[in-house]
């Protein structure tokens, strides 16, 4: 899942960075507000964790200006101390969820989990497509009640797969959600992965649409 980090301590960017990525997220980083209203307003991200205290550009206009323009990105605004005022703002804009600096990474990553479920409609942490059981909690993939292991990048086509399971995802969209921008890639990279993921699972979940994209559904 494609994230951005909006936040302008630099050390505290870096570590919420680094943990998102170890738990499969593709991450982007940016400190500044109207760095942040542009990413968002321009490229395409699956959450976005906003602080609310930015440089030149406050945290809740920037949200306020996504909101306006129709993004819906799923955010998780940010804020230090807070108290109940900036929470209940945050969310009347249009916030998924809200967290009070200092926070540990374990909660970070928990919710980001949590608010993309949400956001494509499981409750639990257990995404499925026929015999495919993908554990978003423990970062786990069985088949048939098999473990079965993925390589990062493997696991993270699998999951933005089942997160949009029945939705057919075109090969640029794949792309964008499994790679940052400054990540080469080959032409016929997603394919490849395809190929890969598929033998590794051994059923069919993941249906080819020529010149559409990739689907995943119950065998």
């Amino acid at each position: 899942m494609r994230t951005l980090v909006v936040e302008d301590d630099v050390t505290t960017a870096e570590v919420m960075a680094s943990s998102l990525a170890a738990a499969g997220f593709v991450v982007e980083v940016c400190r500044q507000g109207d760095d942040a209203w542009f990413l968002g307003a321009t490229e395409d991200f699956d959450v976005v964790f906003l602080d609310l205290t930015l440089p030149q550009l406050d945290g809740l206009t920037v949200l306020r200006r996504w909101r306006t323009q129709g993004r819906d990105m799923a955010v998780i605004a940010m804020a230090e101390k807070a108290g109940w005022s900036p929470r209940v703002e945050a969310i009347n804009l249009g916030a998924d969820d809200f967290l009070t600096k200092p926070f540990q990474m374990e909660e970070l990553i928990a919710r980001a989990r949590a608010v993309l479920r949400r956001k494509h409609g499981y409750s639990a942490p257990h995404l499925t497509a026929g015999d495919v059981v993908l554990d978003t909690s423990t970062m786990r993939v069985a088949v048939e009640g098999r473990p079965i292991r993925l390589s990062a990048l493997e696991y993270r086509l699998l999951s933005y797969l089942l997160h949009h399971k029945g939705r057919v995802v075109p090969g640029t969209e794949l792309g964008d959600r499994l790679y940052r921008n400054d990540e080469p890639r080959e032409a016929n990279a997603i394919e490849a992965l395809i190929l890969r993921l598929r033998r590794k699972l051994g059923v069919k979940i993941i249906e080819t649409r020529r010149g559409l994209g990739y689907c995943a559904r119950d065998n």
